[in-house]
């Protein structure tokens, strides 16, 4: 069974939940690290929150959401070790993860529709990482985090 971390500011709640019930019947394991509410909250907290969590465990994978996806991008790429792909549709998503490993999906609720949603999960976590070339392509980028 996956682990997937889910975490998203106020602007993304319902579509968190949606996401978090769609993993459920994906027979995947979640946690939510919040937010919990409608109140303002500054997204770099709960994309922390995620990116500790997929850290800690190497079997887990991670779900951030904000309005547009953008500011969890940015935030959880700055965590050593993470590889944060904003994805607006199955294809990248697919491509995220078998071309880039990436261990972080992200997206946007005022982006995407639910049904796109769904399709994004879905893409992104039937796919597989490749390694071959792209291993040596991941090892380089994971040198510049050292810079």
């Amino acid at each position: 069974m996956e682990k997937i971390v889910i975490g998203s500011d106020h602007a993304a709640i319902e579509m968190k939940s949606a996401a978090i019930a769609y993993l459920q019947n994906y027979r995947c394991e979640v946690i939510d690290a919040g937010a919990h509410g409608l109140d303002r909250v500054d997204y770099p907290d709960y994309a922390a929150k995620v990116c500790e969590a997929v850290l800690r465990d190497s079997k887990s994978s991670g779900i951030l959401i904000c309005g547009t996806g953008i500011g969890m991008s940015i935030a959880a790429n700055k965590f050593r070790g993470i590889r944060a792909a904003l994805c607006h549709d199955a294809y990248t998503a697919q491509m995220a993860r078998k071309h880039n490993d990436a261990n972080i999906l992200c997206f946007g609720s005022r982006s995407i529709g639910l049904g796109a949603m769904e399709t994004i999960i879905d893409a992104w976590l039937n796919a597989d990482f490749e390694g071959g070339r792209h291993s040596a392509r991941i090892a380089k980028i994971a040198e510049l985090e050292t810079k």
